[in-house]
């Protein structure tokens, strides 16, 4: 990686970070008939997609204090989305799990999410569609390696 960064470079990467974040928040807007907020979320996200994971686990891979968790948690378990078990190694550990309607819906909630992306996406010109496909195999890449 070079060491000195063209201020091409770095409009292009303001841009970049811009755009993800507007269209973060556009998307978002479709995660409001989950009847979750986007901590709750966030937090189910990571519980269906790495879990079950252990309270500390989830703080940290949500960046927020373990108390802040505690209390995001309980409201998953509350509302029957989640689980709390007891580890197999140990006992003194418990790992949080998805219950079935609560990958339901956080999956619906995706599905929901990436229909309205394609909406749009769809509505681009092909040329435009295929520049996007390329730009998305680069931005993995990118993404990869941060």
């Amino acid at each position: 990686m070079p060491s000195k960064i063209s201020k091409n470079s770095e409009n292009l990467a303001g841009d970049l970070h811009s755009a993800a974040i507007h269209l973060l928040r556009k998307l978002r807007r479709e995660d409001s008939s989950s009847g979750l907020n986007a901590p709750r979320l966030s937090a189910l996200s990571v519980i269906v997609f790495a879990g079950p994971v252990t309270l500390g686990d989830l703080a940290r891979a949500e960046q927020v204090t373990p108390p802040t968790m505690s209390r995001i948690v309980n409201a998953l378990a509350a509302q029957a989305l989640i689980t709390r078990t007891a580890s197999v190694d140990d006992a003194r550990i418990t790992l949080l799990s998805a219950t079935p309607a609560g990958k339901r819906l956080l999956l619906a909630g995706r599905e929901r999410r990436v229909r309205a992306l394609a909406r749009q996406i769809a509505a681009l010109p092909a040329s435009d569609r295929t520049t996007l496909e390329a730009a998305t195999a680069i931005l993995k890449q990118v993404v990869n390696e941060i």
